[in-house]
């Protein structure tokens, strides 16, 4: 993705622009209440896609940060040769959309899965709605999964990366409003964060790989 050091998401300004002419057309017709309306949606906008620039924290070589920002609702210890943490954080329409690097990688997969954008409560959901999933790779082989499933939201998941691209942790690829993260992390991995943690993306240390992978 590359780089955007304007204070809104470049995903944003067509909803920006967009609410704007509606504003000014209605106030040509004079119709009060839908300016009103409209002024609101571009406030919204704005505040939705605010591109933040976050500090560079210099944690160890070995470190994860959150991809998103949101709230870790679960942590699960999984039985599986590949993985043995899953971690699930919650992001709403108060967070900043954009995703983030975890860590120094190159991006090994990448899938996207159109789909429905269901409420989370739905039991449908899991299975229909959209969805994303990405593969990191450190120079180690140290990998970690990612997962983006969105819930009830007006736009798609937008994923600017592309396979083999080398990615610096931190550095934006993408944009979910509204969605859940699933991050899938290694048996060589120790984590830094519990259930009910508040995560700021490029910011919140989610833990480190402990030993390089042959």
């Amino acid at each position: 993705m590359k780089n955007n050091l304007q204070p809104v998401a470049r995903e944003g300004w067509n909803y920006i622009a967009g609410a704007t002419l509606l504003f000014v057309i209605f106030v040509f017709l004079d119709f009060d209440f839908l300016q009103f309306f409209t002024f609101l949606a571009i406030i919204f906008f704005i505040f939705l896609f605010r591109n933040p620039e976050r500090q560079h924290i210099y944690y160890e070589k070995n470190s994860v940060v959150s991809p998103v920002d949101g709230v870790a609702v679960s942590i699960e210890e999984l039985e599986d040769d590949e993985y043995a943490y899953k971690i699930k954080i919650d992001s709403s329409y108060l967070n900043v959309s954009l995703l983030r690097t975890p860590f120094a990688s190159s991006l090994k997969y990448i899938s996207k899965l159109n789909g429905a954008r269901l409420s989370h409560l739905s039991s449908l959901s899991k299975s229909i709605n959209e969805n994303s999933e990405l593969v990191f790779m450190d120079e180690n082989s140290n990998a970690a999964k990612v997962s983006h499933r969105l819930k009830q939201s007006f736009m798609g998941i937008k994923i600017e990366a592309i396979v083999s691209q080398k990615l610096n942790q931190g550095s934006r690829y993408g944009v979910m409003v509204n969605g859940v993260t699933t991050l899938y992390l290694p048996q060589n991995f120790r984590l830094n964060i519990s259930v009910g943690s508040e995560l700021v993306a490029s910011e919140t240390l989610i833990g480190y790989f402990t030993t390089a992978i042959d």
